[in-house]
């Protein structure tokens, strides 16, 4: 195998080697400098130049550094020993452990699942929070991102959901991969403490990319995470939900490696292919037909400045199929967890929920708990205009609704794990004071079975 001394320029995390033999994109590189190895990946590729991104950084090389072009990509040990371990954001043991003997080695880009293949999602999945399960339904198969803002809990949801997540009433292979990039130690420490004391890294793979790991690393962290769980979901038939939190960390580092290569920014600086790569990670979720097993993803991101319209969450947005938002108002209220059932949506709810999956009420009072809500958050600015006196019995009924939703339905401690009949209860519980005549998204037939409330 060759070794060139060709390196002529050095940019970030970028070395550009020229006068190669032909290298395929992908492939990896070792890079020799006094007594020490690195390794590095192909970027870009030209008849007479190459651009490799290097992971562990760029410092102490120079035009000396031999370089050593490997013929083949990324590939990730895998096998069923990885439940119950923590990897760091490359793939290596994190937690003290054995390395991985591997089954197989997969390379971690992955292919694309054909559309004709595709199996429509039908299974609801219960994460035990009241307003994703009865509001913002997640569907086995789907990709729900989570649109945080910087100091809410979203990493606390996140691990809430890793914890109590299940199909209810089928005992399946059930495996949780959860993948942190860009995130403090601090909050590494936290994640590890928390699947190790709940008992939920039982039947987790955990990938852990820091802060300080190079920025190239956390571009192969999602890749990893998502090659695992295809490995359990079609090999193992196992049902696998992907967390992936913090996608908005793993996009500052596309733009950072953009820049380092000089390519021209498109939105904000982004590279304009950023719509392409978000795609190629988020289509990997999905049911095949034929095969028994499953990828869920949970997507998490903080969007910059709580812009809903910064271009990483409105990528998302056009590829994911629904997103749950983060509020900060109820966050200031103390209120746990704060998720704004308002502008959140779930595409597939309606395919996951009634007879014989949730419940048969499970739409209609999810609908009509929204359009109370949604009209008692309204009457709240006119409250503060014309005060509660000047508004009739009606609105009143509204406006105490929308407090009481707050504060029974949407709270819950970060510990209660919530069935989903418990959640249609307390659903029941909040229409019961409203009169049945203003329950018009609600049949007749479910309104006498279900409802709770004094006849006017």
């Amino acid at each position: 195998m060759k070794e060139y001394k060709t390196i002529s320029q050095i940019a970030g995390p970028l070395v550009f080697v020229e006068k190669t033999e032909p290298i395929g994109y992908g492939n990896l590189v070792k890079i020799q400098l006094q007594g020490e190895t690195r390794n590095g990946q192909v970027l870009d590729t030209s008849d007479d130049m190459v651009v490799v991104q290097v992971f562990e950084g760029t410092s102490s090389i120079d035009r000396q550094s031999k370089v050593k072009f490997l013929k083949e990509t990324i590939k990730l040990n895998v096998a069923k020993d990885m439940q119950g371990r923590i990897f760091d954001g490359a793939g290596k043991p994190k937690d003290g452990g054995p390395e991985i003997i591997p089954e197989k080695r997969v390379e971690i880009i992955g292919s694309a699942i054909n559309p004709y293949a595709r199996s429509q999602p039908s299974d609801f999945i219960q994460t035990g929070i009241s307003t994703i399960d009865m509001m913002n339904t997640l569907v086995r198969g789907q990709k729900l991102p989570i649109f945080s803002g910087s100091g809410l809990p979203h990493n606390e949801i996140a691990l809430q959901i890793a914890r109590q997540a299940k199909v209810v009433g089928q005992k399946e292979n059930f495996v949780v991969v959860f993948a942190a990039m860009g995130i403090t130690n601090e909050e590494a420490q936290h994640f590890m403490k928390d699947f190790e004391e709940t008992g939920a890294l039982q039947r987790s793979v955990v990938f852990l990319n820091l802060a300080d790991d190079p920025a190239v690393e956390r571009l192969i962290t999602p890749r990893m995470a998502l090659t695992a769980a295809e490995y359990f979901a079609y090999e193992h038939n196992a049902h696998v939900l992907v967390i992936l939190t913090d996608m908005t960390n793993y996009c500052e580092s596309l733009r950072e490696i953009g820049a380092a290569r000089e390519e021209v920014p498109g939105r904000r600086g982004y590279p304009g292919y950023m719509y392409t790569d978000l795609a190629m990670i988020y289509e990997r979720a999905g049911l095949i037909k034929g095969r028994k097993g499953s990828v869920t993803q949970l997507p998490i991101l903080t969007m910059v400045g709580d812009d809903i319209t910064h271009p990483i969450p409105d990528l998302t947005g056009y590829i994911t199929e629904g997103q749950i938002v983060l509020s900060r108002e109820l966050h200031r209220k103390g209120i746990y967890p704060p998720i704004d059932v308002l502008p959140s949506l779930s595409r597939l709810m309606n395919l996951g929920i009634g007879d014989k999956k949730t419940r048969e009420d499970h739409k209609e009072v999810s609908d009509q708990a929204y359009a109370n809500y949604a009209e008692g958050r309204d009457l709240r600015g006119l409250v503060a205009i014309v005060g509660e006196e000047a508004l009739s019995d009606r609105d009143k009924k509204l406006l105490h609704f929308a407090e009481k939703f707050e504060e029974t339905f949407v709270t819950q401690d970060s510990n209660e794990d919530r069935a989903i009949t418990g959640s249609l209860g307390i659903g029941w519980d909040l229409l019961g004071d409203i009169p049945k005549r203003m329950l018009t998204r609600i049949s007749p037939e479910l309104k006498n079975k279900f409802w709770k409330g004094k006849e006017e």
